[in-house]
């Protein structure tokens, strides 16, 4: 971050801290991470640690990515809000099948990835303001001649999805609705859904837009694959953390508020999808859509799909 967003944002955290505590003031008796995080001055992140750009080692093996970077400067936020010297980061790699669970376990404090926020994941936690608007495409090879805009070309074959998320529920769905015949595999992460294509075990990989660009970006051969345009449905991005802790929402949430309105949250989005990322340097050169612009520019943590089209 340079000089001059270090003062801006150290000024919107500042101002927020006195916001902060007089906004939750009505939950002091009430136990919070808040107290654990001032206690220990240690805040630990779930993450997935190849879901590139938005969490995943780079040459050093350090985490880095879009929503890590959002969840960094979360915790610096926290800091502010507490009045403390340091909040240390801790990182726990997590997948699909395990964040929620982890979360709910105490395990972690925030959930920082690519997790979509969906009306049945409110039952079991919450998501502060949505930074992402994913659109679930299906990613194959151009020499299967298969359209990636049209889930009937792909009655009968085998296609991907990670294991315990969002994407596998949704091509499930549509394979029974459509009685298309599918098999589909669930896998482990993203690296290894895009193998089961690259090697053509499988048709096709379910994925969100931004994997799908960085996967096929990262295979040293982009011009062999196609990635769809038309979406599957529409799944808004956010940081995920515990159900029923009211005062460590408000302060994450007004976080990244803050980041949204003081430009940095474009700032971080630029640097990770249209600019030169470690640890091999490619470019996505995929600038923010405008199912992005419109959420950023009235934050909201709502899962409804509509509201983001």
């Amino acid at each position: 971050m340079k000089s001059k967003s270090l003062l801006a944002f150290a000024a919107v955290a500042c101002a927020a801290a006195t916001s902060f505590v007089a906004t939750t003031s009505a939950y002091a008796q009430t136990t919070s991470r808040l107290d654990k995080v001032k206690s220990e001055q240690t805040l630990a992140i779930g993450s997935p640690t190849s879901s590139v750009p938005f969490a995943f080692m780079d040459g050093d093996q350090k985490m880095v990515g879009y929503s890590i970077e959002i969840c960094q400067r979360v915790a610096d936020y926290i800091k502010t809000a507490l009045g403390i010297q340091k909040v240390d980061i801790r990182y726990v790699p997590v997948t699909s099948a395990t964040r929620l669970q982890l979360l709910a376990n105490g395990t972690i404090d925030l959930e920082c990835g690519n997790t979509t926020n969906t009306a049945e994941r409110h039952q079991f936690v919450d998501f502060a303001p949505t930074t992402f608007v994913a659109k679930i495409v299906l990613l194959g090879k151009k020499d299967s001649n298969l359209d990636m805009n049209d889930v009937q070309a792909f009655r009968g074959k085998t296609v991907t999805s990670l294991s315990g998320g969002l994407n596998l529920a949704v091509i499930q769905r549509i394979n029974s609705e459509q009685k298309l015949g599918m098999s589909i595999v669930a896998v482990k992460d993203a690296p290894e859904s895009f193998l089961s294509v690259k090697t053509s075990r499988a048709a096709a990989t379910v994925a969100d837009d931004g994997m799908a660009y960085a996967l096929v970006a990262t295979s040293g051969a982009p011009q062999d694959y196609l990635i769809g345009t038309k979406a599957l449905m529409v799944a808004p991005y956010g940081i995920v953390m515990p159900k029923d802790d009211p005062r460590f929402k408000k302060v994450v949430d007004a976080a990244v508020v803050a980041l949204i309105r003081s430009g940095d949250v474009a700032k971080i989005y630029d640097k990770y999808f249209n600019s030169p990322i470690p640890p091999h340097g490619i470019n996505l050169k995929y600038p923010m859509s405008a199912e992005l612009k419109k959420a950023l520019s009235n934050p909201t943590d709502t899962p409804d799909p509509k509201a983001y089209e």
